[in-house]
């Protein structure tokens, strides 16, 4: 069992309410949109952190992440992206590779808005945590945390951090 704290987009920013929902985490995954690598060392000083660039981050977070991080975990094939889209709307750099080969879960960033929607045609689960940063046009700071168990993904929870 793997409890997962599923950020994106804070662009630049880390205070003590998302370190709290770190710590009590068993990884920390953020897709995209990172905005400075501060907090890539501060998560890292608590939780193991997966992690992909959005379209604000520079180089140095470019050369620490990758575009597309899809992984494993326990037995939940998972994808990150930063722009992805939603069912059925998928970004066009991802939607053939979708299609073709499916996660079952598909997790991205960059439009702010919070959303969980299942794909019932391609029989996946779509997480987009919307921000916990303050820069947006978002007005409350979001996150979501879930678990992982073996092959099922249960006990989601948002997360509201107050108003940016």
């Amino acid at each position: 069992m793997t409890k997962i704290l599923l950020l994106s987009d804070t662009h630049g920013h880390i205070d003590d309410a998302i370190l709290k929902y770190a710590k009590q985490a068993d990884e920390v995954w953020h897709a995209g949109d990172i905005g400075n690598i501060k907090v890539v060392d501060t998560i890292e000083k608590i939780k193991p952190l997966k992690a992909v660039f959005g379209n604000i981050d520079d180089h140095i977070i470019q050369r620490e992440f990758p575009l597309n991080n899809r992984f494993m975990c326990e037995g939940v094939d998972v994808w990150i992206t930063h722009i992805g889209g939603y069912p059925p709307k998928y970004n066009a750099i991802v939607k053939d590779e979708i299609k073709a080969n499916p996660p079952k879960l598909f997790i991205c960033g960059h439009s702010h808005i919070l959303k969980v929607m299942w794909d019932k045609k391609l029989d996946l689960l779509h997480m987009n945590p919307g921000a916990c940063g303050k820069y947006g046009f978002h007005h409350v700071r979001t996150m979501l945390q879930f678990v992982i168990d073996g092959k099922e993904i249960k006990d989601l929870e948002v997360i509201e951090l107050g108003k940016r």
